[in-house]
């Protein structure tokens, strides 16, 4: 044999190797057992091989051909926006170009096989003067309606959920508290459309501004609020930064005034305060440096303070416009609040250590006004309550769920500097800590146990807190800005307060938090049916519309103040 023959005797690669057995099988007369033996195979695997071979369902060769090596993908919608950008007159390249703009990226070849496939020939070559670009279509803007349609129409709503929020919107006058507030309007949209654009995007969960697209492409929602459009994010970043903080202190002042009588911010189990910093991420803002629990540092934020109705456990009160100088003053800026929209100061307030100075607990002593607070633990104080005998300090049981239901308090009056009179302070043992734990408060009637519980009741403002961030992204800073974050936290605190009103009249959903509202409610779509009398709300099949249905939805009529006391109704989908 010549050389190189081995190419064919003991060939490598799989593919050869089953060639040549093979072919040693059929054309050199070998048996089944010495063409295994001499290119490893077993003898059964000889005879399939060559029983395949012979019904023609082996390949002993393969070939490689050029091009794509399937079917091109081209979707149902894809193929429909070809069909109608050709029935208006556009040639294949046209196509192929505005797809591309659209997002729909294809070739010229891809767009003519499916007008190949649909049986439509090429279009003659046309005059220079015919050539161009396809027509746009002008965008529409957005603008306020000249009127109710005359004629019955119906109109699809993607976020036909959020309209379950309208009772609520009507019920505390929404439409008129942003006027009375004072919120700028322009010369074709009215402060209520703006502000209440701006409110939908906080109530469907999107984090900032500029992700209200989705939104925008909605024609029933904006008209629910009397427009053509939704203003898009050019409109709403611009106006947000004219409105100034007068606007959304009244408008909060206005809100509570509206809530008091349905149940809400009665602020008569008192309010917990505390601040929040909502990290900036950019490199050129103005801003003072503030600790960050979620980065456990300190770093460039904008500090916010809240306050929260205890016995509602939502939100009354927010400011974003703060500095370090102010931040020791703000509980008394959130008296001020207080009593200018409920014409009393407010009842207990708690808070940590933290939040102010003992110069403003004075302040809030002369006022009448009732305290509690932590303590920070000096070395003298310390030795002093740890001479106390065992017999000065009282068991306590606190009804309550865990661990330390059964602490130990020791109280007494304390002299702190500056401040005027003496204060009462309970301390506090067996709570799983190594020292005593110190509140002091300028409550002398409440039971010092009481006291302990409702401190520590204290951390529902935290996890409040932590629903916004989770439900509305609270911690999505919008601008580096501080007076263009406190339009955000306002708007924050109304969306709160909407979800809560609708939470009340669901069963088992009073305490959810507003993602779960969201996920389970006001996620949802369907169509908008209008007439002279109103509008019918149709949403679309959901699991959870029993509990809407239960709650007396299917049979609610709310008129709408901003749709001229036209009704709003509510139809569900039969199971």
């Amino acid at each position: 044999m010549r050389e190189g023959a081995e190419y064919f005797t003991a060939p490598a690669g799989a593919a050869q190797r089953r060639y040549e057995a093979l072919r040693a099988y059929f054309t050199q007369d070998m048996l089944a057992s010495e063409v295994a033996d001499r290119f490893g195979y077993s003898t059964a695997s000889v005879h399939q091989m060559a029983t395949l071979l012979r019904k023609g369902r082996l390949a002993l060769f393969t070939e490689n051909k050029p091009g794509p090596k399937g079917p091109r993908k081209a979707t149902g919608q894809l193929r429909a926006r070809v069909l109608e950008l050709r029935a208006a007159g556009h040639s294949i390249s046209e196509i192929a170009a505005a797809l591309t703009t659209e997002g729909m990226p294809v070739s010229a070849q891809t767009a003519w096989q499916i007008l190949d496939a649909e049986g439509l020939p090429r279009l003659p070559r046309r005059d220079e003067g015919r050539r161009g670009p396809p027509a746009k279509l002008d965008p529409v803007k957005a603008a306020a309606l000249p009127g109710w349609p005359a004629e019955d129409t119906a109109l699809p709503c993607d976020h036909a959920g959020l309209l379950l929020l309208f009772p609520a919107i009507a019920e505390l006058g929404l439409h008129d508290l942003v006027r009375q507030a004072g919120y700028p309007s322009t010369r074709a949209l009215s402060s209520w459309q703006s502000v209440g654009t701006l409110l939908l995007a906080k109530c469907a969960r999107k984090a900032r501004v500029h992700h209200v697209g989705s939104l925008t492409d909605d024609a029933g929602l904006a008209f629910t609020l009397g427009m053509t459009a939704l203003p898009k994010a050019t409109h709403l970043g611009t106006y947000s930064w004219r409105i100034r903080r007068q606007s959304n202190h009244k408008l909060l002042a206005g809100l509570i005034a509206a809530l008091r009588p349905l149940g809400l911010a009665t602020g008569a189990a008192g309010f917990n305060c505390d601040f929040h910093a909502i990290r900036h991420h950019g490199a050129d803002a103005q801003l003072e440096k503030h600790y960050v629990p979620r980065r456990s540092q300190r770093t460039k934020a904008v500090l916010t303070f809240f306050a929260q109705d205890h016995a509602s456990a939502e939100m009354v009160y927010a400011n974003a416009d703060l500095t370090k100088a102010e931040q020791a003053k703000e509980i008394i800026a959130f008296a001020d609040y207080w009593n200018n929209a409920t014409g009393s100061d407010p009842g207990l307030v708690v808070f940590d250590s933290q939040l102010t100075t003992y110069k403003i607990l004075d302040q809030l002593t002369g006022r009448g006004i009732n305290w509690l607070t932590s303590r920070q633990r000096g070395k003298s104080e310390l030795a002093r309550l740890a001479a106390l005998p065992a017999s000065a300090w009282k068991t306590a049981t606190i009804a309550r769920s865990g661990r330390y239901r059964r602490p130990r308090l020791h109280e007494d009056m304390i002299k702190l500097k500056d401040v005027s009179s003496k204060v009462r302070q309970i301390a506090v043992k067996n709570i799983g800590r190594d020292e005593p734990a110190l509140l002091i408060t300028h409550d002398l009637t409440t039971p010092a146990r009481d006291l302990f519980a409702r401190y520590a009741e204290r951390m529902m403002v935290e996890n409040e807190l932590d629903a916004y961030i989770g439900g509305f992204h609270l911690d999505a800073l919008t601008s580096g800005v501080p007076l263009n974050v406190d339009l955000d936290t306002t708007l924050t605190v109304v969306a709160g307060n909407l979800y809560r009103l609708l939470a009340r009249k669901l069963l088992r959903y009073e305490t959810a938090t507003p993602e779960r509202i969201w996920r389970h409610f006001l996620d949802a779509t369907g169509t908008l049916h209008i007439d002279d009398t109103g509008i019918t709300c149709a949403l679309n099949l959901r699991s959870h519309h029993p509990v809407l249905i239960d709650a007396g939805f299917a049979d609610l009529e709310t008129p709408i103040p901003w749709w001229g006391n036209r009704t709003l109704r509510f139809r569900f989908p039969p199971r």
